[in-house]
């Protein structure tokens, strides 16, 4: 009889690769290993001979870069969707993604069960297993951190594990920096960051750019187009939406932008270090929110900062494939309507200095804002407004006096 299949989330670290020979171990199963490829880059290198050589049946790699950034990153630059005023959600746009694609494996091979191997301290675990669910609830899950068969608890029993079923791999048992990398950003974790009180060490810490001390003593100007808010050029090139990411991650780095030292609360509880570097992103966000200043009326502006804040909580909590993301994404979409237009910015030693905005939609009226008396606004008017806009305030400070003078 055929056996029934799982399919692994592989990335081809030492945890996926220990996790194949477990499975067929404890489960019995026919493993399937699938890669997501959202821009993980040299990471891919060797992938398919070490999961096979690893005892897996086969395994995809599937490229979902532009879906990742049309269908996610976009959304999150819309929303200006940033986690406790610093995260740009590098990892956590990326798993619900990830989540689809293991469901969509899933269904082509017939596999009863999906696998991870988030560990049972971070946010991945729901994030997948919450899109999973979403997806495909008749699908188990195992989550090989959590499962009662699993007796390895670190890096060294893990590289033993492997030795003890004839995989010799050059995974060393010395401690690094936990990383996790996409188009969009890389993320540090571990070593002194361990130690809020420790100063990271940049200088072995950093791979998509440099620090701003390092960043050339000369800003780099550059301009970029929006149409509807989504990218369109930059320094006027025209490229998909991947291809701009790619340019300004490359500007971005080199000048120091987007290194972020956080300490977040994670969905489980507790408080974790960690460095993100996303240069590109971090641009992409500020030239968006350049344009949409001079285009959103202010109530719109304003309900929209509470929506994307409430968006950011959405994503990092791993709930994508739900009716609350869809609503609130219909109205941020809603209001992208005509931001069009283009902006001018200096990346200079980690700082983005604005140098220009312009769009055929923009609500700035120079006859109005001037110093200088126009026709549409007249000083007078206010007068009136100031009484009224102030009249609770009056009242009640006309009642305290009456108060005091009363005692």
């Amino acid at each position: 009889m055929a056996k029934e299949k799982v399919i692994l989330a592989y990335s081809g670290g030492l945890d996926t690769t220990a996790i194949i020979p477990w499975l067929k171990e404890n489960f019995d199963y026919e493993v399937i290993c699938c890669c997501i490829d959202c821009g993980q880059e040299e990471e891919l290198d060797g992938l398919e001979e070490r999961a096979i050589s690893c005892g897996a049946s086969k395994l995809y790699i599937l490229d979902v870069v532009d879906e990742f950034c049309d269908e996610y990153i976009v959304p999150c630059v819309q929303a200006h969707a940033v986690y406790e005023n610093k995260y740009l959600l590098g990892t956590s746009m990326a798993r619900p993604l990830i989540a689809k694609k293991l469901v969509e494996v899933a269904r082509k091979e017939g596999a009863v069960a999906i696998c991870h191997g988030a560990t049972g301290k971070g946010n991945d675990q729901i994030r997948f297993e919450l899109g999973i669910k979403a997806l495909a609830p008749d699908i188990k899950i195992i989550a090989a951190w959590r499962n009662d068969k699993w007796t390895m608890d670190s890096r060294e029993s893990e590289i033993e594990y492997c030795k003890a079923h004839g995989i010799n791999l050059p995974f060393s048992a010395d401690s690094s920096y936990s990383r996790d990398r996409n188009l969009w950003h890389i993320s540090h974790e571990g070593l002194e960051l361990e130690d809020p009180s420790l100063e990271p060490n940049y200088k072995h810490l950093l791979v998509l750019g440099k620090t701003p001390q390092d960043a050339p003593d000369v800003p780099t100007t550059v301009t970029m187009t929006f149409e509807g808010g989504v990218p369109k050029s930059v320094n006027g090139k025209e490229m998909k939406v991947s291809d701009i990411i790619r340019t300004l991650n490359k500007l971005g780095g080199e000048n120091g932008i987007g290194i972020v030292d956080i300490v977040e609360n994670r969905v489980v509880g507790m408080k974790s270090r960690g460095v993100y570097e996303t240069p590109g992103g971090t641009i992409l966000y500020e030239a968006h929110q350049q344009l949409e200043e001079l285009i959103l009326d202010r109530d719109t502006y304003t309900m929209k900062k509470d929506m994307g804040n409430k968006f950011a909580d959405i994503v990092y909590e791993g709930k994508w494939f739900t009716p609350l993301r869809e609503a609130e994404q219909a109205f941020i979409e809603s209001t992208q309507k005509y931001v069009t237009g283009e902006v001018t910015f200096k990346l200079y030693k980690g700082n983005i200095i604005k140098a220009g905005t312009k769009s055929p939609y923009s609500l700035y009226n120079e006859s109005i804002a001037s110093f200088k008396t126009g026709d549409l606004y007249d000083h007078h008017d206010a007068e009136g407004f100031i009484n009224l806009f102030g009249l609770s305030s009056k009242v009640r400070a006309m009642k305290m006096q009456e108060v005091e003078s009363n005692k």
